[in-house]
C-alpha cells in the first residue's frame, strides 16, 4: 500500500494543474448528478418482527386513513372567557375546516360537538384536534406543515394561542441554520493556523477536507434515490466527516512540510508523505468505516442505513487525504515549506514522555482511575426517547406539549394504539370481543382512558387509543406497554377471531430499546473483533491491539458515563439548553460506540505506528515510546482539539439528540486524547517494553499492512523514488 499511495501522489503532485482540474470535473458532474437524480432524506423507523410493526403493517394494509402520520393543533384561549365562546368556537370551526381540505389529510378529530368531548378541558380553556394524514410526514416534507400553519391561522385573528406538535411538525422544524457547521470550521480554521503557523498551509488542508465532504455528501443524495437514508444522516456525516476529514488533512500535510524542511523537492515531499502518513490515514478511516458499518449488525434498518451513509462520507474524505491534497501541497509548495532557524529543542510531549517512562505505574493507575470514574454513571442508563417536553421552552412543540399536560394530564401525548385484525365475514363477534377488551383496558391500573374500538371501512380491522395517566419518557409508561402486551391484550382477545398487537409511536420506541439492548453484545462484539484482527495485520502484534481496544472500550465508557450525567441525571443540562432529564436515546449508544471506538482507532494509529516506526530502526523499547510521541504528540493534540469543538459546535442545535451526540463525541475524543494518548498509553507501553511487539510465529502466514516508516524493499525499486531517509533525532519544525 505504502508504494501505491507514494506513486499516486508522486503522480497527482507532479500535473498538480492537471489533478486539481480533473477534480473540480468530477465534482460538478456529482453535483449535477445529485441535483438531477439525487433523492430526498427521509426517515423510515421500522423495526421489523416487532409487534409494534406488526400493528403498523396491519393498519397500512386494512386501514390506511389512520396509517399515516398525524399533528395535534391545540387552542388555548388566552385572557378571560373560554373557547367555548362562541366568536371563538367559530373561529376553531373555521381553521379546521380550512384543515380538512387540506392535501393528504384523511380526516380532522374535532373537539366541537359531543364526540369532541374529550378533547377540551374541564375548565374549557384547552382544546386539542387531532389532523391525521394518508401520508407520512417525510413523504410531504416541509409544506405539510406550512399549509396546516396558514390553515389555522384564523383561530390565531380570534385571540386564541395556536400550538402544534406531531411529526409533520417535526419534519419542518429540521431545517435550520448550519450553526455547528460553522463553529467546527471556525474552530478547524483557527487550531490548524496555530499549529502551521501558516495561513496558506490551514487554508489548503481545510480545502481539501471541505471538497471532500461536500463530494460525500453528494453522494448521499445520490444514494438517497434509491434507498431510504434518515434525516438526521447527512448531519451525523457532516459532524463526523469535517473533524475526520481535517484530522485526515492534518496528518497529510505535517508530514509534507516535515519532508519539505528535511530538503525534499515538493514531489518527492509529496509521495513520502503519502507513502507514510497517508497509509496511516487509510487504515484509520478503514477502522472507522468498519465500525460505523457495523450498526448494520443491529438489525434495526433505520440505524444501519445511518452507519452506512457515514461511513461513505468518511471514506470520502479519507480518499481525498490521499488523493486530492498532493496535488494542493504541490500548488503551495513553495509557501508550505517551514522557515529556517527554528527550536530545535525536545518538544513538550517528548519531555512529559520523558516523565512518563520514569514512573509508569503510577501514571497508568491515575488514568485508569479517571476513566471509572468518568464512566460511574452508565450504571444508570435508562434507553428510551425524549418527547417535546424536552424541546426548546418557547417552541411550537413545547407550547403544545404543557397546554395538553395542563389540561389533560401527560398521558395525552404518550398515546398507545391496540390494532385488531379479524376477517370481514367474523365482524359482529370481532367489534364484541373488541368492546370488551376496551373496558378491560380502561380499568388497568395507569390507564386514564381507552376509546371506543374504530372500525376500518373495510370491516376487518379495528384501533383502540389508549391513553396512558403518565408521560411518555415515563418508566410506568414503558411498563404499561409491557403489561398490556404480555396478559391484557392476549387475555382479551383469547377464544375470539381477533388478532391484536399492541403499536403506536410508544410502543415503537419501546420495542427499538428493547432491539438495541439484546443487539448490542453482538454489535460490541463484531466492531471489536474486526478491529482487532485489522490491528493486528497492522502491526504485528497481539498485545498492542489488545490494549488498544481495551483503551478504547474504556473511553467509550467515560463518554457514556458523561452524557447520562447531563442528560438523564441532569447534571448541567440546562447550560446545553436542555430542559429536564431526558432518557438515552435508544440507537444513540449504539451510534455512540461505533464513532468513538473508530476515532478513537485513528489517534491509536497514529501514535502506535510512529512507536512502532521508531523500535524497527532499532532505538529500543524505551527510547521509541518518548520519539513516538515526541513525534505525534502536538499533531494529535492539535486534531483532537479540531474534533473536540467540532463536535461540541452541535451543542447549538436545537435537536436534543444531535447534542447528545456531539456531548458525547466531544467527551470522549478529549478523554482520549488528554488521558489515553498521552498518559495511559504511554505508560503501559513503557511497562510491556519490547514483549508489546510480540508476535506468534504460527500467525506469520498473515498479511502485512505496511504503515509509517515501515517501507518496503520494493520503495527503492520504485520509478523516480527517493531511498527512505532516518528517522529525526528531534521532531521536526514543520510539527511544533
Amino acid at each position: 500500500m505504502a508504494l501505491l499511495l507514494d506513486r499516486l501522489a508522486r503522480l497527482t503532485a507532479r500535473h498538480w494543474k492537471r489533478t486539481l482540474a480533473i477534480a473540480i470535473a468530477g465534482m460538478i458532474a456529482t453535483g449535477a448528478l445529485a441535483s438531477a437524480l439525487g433523492g430526498e432524506f427521509a426517515d423510515d423507523f421500522s423495526v421489523p418482527g416487532t409487534p409494534s410493526q406488526q400493528a403498523a403493517d396491519t393498519l397500512q394494509e386494512r386501514f390506511p386513513a389512520v396509517a399515516g402520520d398525524a399533528a395535534t393543533v391545540v387552542f388555548a384561549a388566552e385572557g378571560a372567557g373560554t373557547i367555548r365562546d362562541p366568536r371563538r368556537e367559530a373561529a376553531i370551526a373555521a381553521a379546521l375546516g380550512r384543515a380538512g381540505r387540506l392535501p393528504d389529510v384523511s380526516e380532522v378529530a374535532s373537539p366541537l360537538g359531543r364526540e369532541g368531548a374529550g378533547q377540551v378541558s374541564r375548565d374549557e380553556r384547552i382544546a386539542f384536534a387531532e389532523v391525521q394524514y394518508e401520508r407520512k410526514a417525510d413523504e410531504m416534507g416541509k409544506e405539510a406543515f406550512e399549509r396546516l400553519e396558514a390553515a389555522v391561522a384564523p383561530a390565531r385573528e380570534a385571540g386564541l394561542e395556536v400550538s402544534l406538535r406531531g411529526q409533520v411538525v417535526d419534519v419542518a422544524q429540521q431545517q435550520g441554520a448550519p450553526l455547528g457547521e460553522l463553529i467546527g470550521l471556525a474552530a478547524a480554521m483557527l487550531i490548524l493556523t496555530l499549529v502551521f503557523r501558516s495561513v496558506v498551509a490551514m487554508g489548503i488542508t481545510l480545502l481539501a477536507s471541505v471538497l471532500a465532504l461536500v463530494s460525500g455528501l453528494m453522494l448521499l443524495t445520490i444514494g438517497a434515490a434509491t434507498t431510504t437514508i434518515p434525516s438526521v444522516a447527512p448531519t451525523l456525516a457532516i459532524m463526523l466527516g469535517l473533524g475526520a476529514g481535517v484530522d485526515y488533512a492534518l496528518i497529510v500535510t505535517a508530514r509534507f512540510r516535515e519532508r519539505l524542511a528535511a530538503g525534499d523537492d515538493p514531489v518527492t515531499a509529496a509521495g513520502h508523505a503519502n507513502a507514510t502518513a497517508g497509509v496511516s490515514v487509510i487504515t484509520a478511516g478503514a477502522i472507522v468505516v468498519v465500525a460505523i458499518s457495523g450498526l448494520l449488525a443491529t438489525g434495526i434498518p433505520f440505524v444501519g442505513r445511518m452507519g452506512v451513509a457515514t461511513a461513505v462520507v468518511i471514506a470520502t474524505v479519507a480518499v481525498g487525504a490521499v488523493a486530492l491534497l498532493p496535488a494542493l501541497l504541490a500548488a503551495g509548495a513553495r509557501r508550505l515549506r517551514p522557515k529556517p532557524g527554528a527550536d530545535e529543542e525536545m518538544p513538550l510531549s517528548g519531555r512529559w514522555a520523558e516523565r512518563v517512562g520514569r514512573r509508569p505505574v503510577p501514571y497508568a493507575v491515575v488514568g485508569a482511575l479517571i476513566l471509572l470514574l468518568l464512566a460511574v454513571p452508565v450504571t444508570q442508563l435508562r434507553l428510551g426517547m425524549p418527547d417535546d417536553g424536552n424541546q426548546t421552552p418557547g417552541t411550537t412543540q413545547r407550547i403544545a406539549y404543557d397546554r395538553i399536560a395542563e389540561g389533560f394530564g401527560p398521558g395525552v401525548n404518550a398515546t398507545i394504539q391496540v390494532v385488531g385484525a379479524f376477517d370481514a365475514a367474523d365482524a359482529p363477534e370481532a367489534e364484541r370481543a373488541l368492546a370488551r377488551l376496551r373496558r378491560e383496558i380502561a380499568a388497568e391500573p395507569g390507564v386514564a382512558a381507552a376509546t371506543a374500538p374504530r372500525v376500518a371501512p373495510g370491516g376487518d380491522a379495528a384501533v383502540i387509543t389508549v391513553v396512558p395517566e403518565s408521560a411518555p419518557q415515563d418508566e410506568a409508561t414503558a411498563d404499561l406497554v409491557g403489561r398490556l402486551r404480555d396478559a391484557v391484550v392476549p387475555g382479551g382477545v383469547r377464544g375470539t377471531p381477533v388478532a391484536a398487537q399492541v403499536g403506536g409511536i410508544t410502543a415503537t420506541l419501546q420495542d427499538t430499546s428493547d432491539r438495541v439492548a439484546s443487539r448490542l453484545p453482538v454489535f460490541i462484539a463484531v466492531v471489536v473483533g474486526l478491529s482487532l484482527l485489522l490491528l493486528i495485520l497492522v502491526f504485528r502484534s497481539i498485545w498492542v491491539p489488545v490494549i488498544s481496544a481495551a483503551f478504547n472500550l474504556l473511553s467509550v465508557s467515560a463518554a457514556y458515563g458523561v452524557v447520562v450525567a447531563v442528560f438523564q441525571l441532569g447534571i448541567g443540562g440546562g447550560l446545553l439548553g436542555v430542559d429536564g432529564e431526558v432518557p438515552i436515546v435508544a440507537f444513540v449508544p449504539l451510534f455512540m460506540f461505533a464513532l468513538l471506538f473508530g476515532l478513537s482507532m485513528d489517534y491509536n494509529v497514529f501514535l502506535q505506528s510512529r512507536i512502532h516506526e521508531e523500535h524497527r530502526r532499532g532505538v529500543g523499547a524505551h527510547a521509541s515510546v518518548v520519539r513516538g510521541l515526541a513525534a505525534t504528540g502536538r499533531v494529535i493534540s492539535a486534531a483532537g482539539a479540531i474534533m473536540v469543538l467540532v463536535f461540541l459546535g452541535f451543542v447549538f442545535e436545537d435537536d436534543v439528540i444531535i447534542k447528545m451526540m456531539g456531548v458525547g463525541l466531544a467527551t470522549a475524543i478529549l478523554v482520549d486524547v488528554l488521558v489515553v494518548r498521552l498518559l495511559l498509553a504511554p505508560a503501559v507501553m513503557f511497562l510491556l517494553g519490547d514483549r508489546a511487539w510480540w508476535f506468534p510465529r504460527r500467525l506469520g502466514w498473515l498479511p502485512q499492512v505496511h504503515l509509517e516508516g515501515e517501507i518496503p524493499d520494493a520503495w527503492d525499486a520504485a520509478p523516480g523514488a527517493a531511498a527512505a531517509p532516518p528517522a529525526p533525532e528531534r521532531e521536526p519544525a514543520a510539527m511544533r
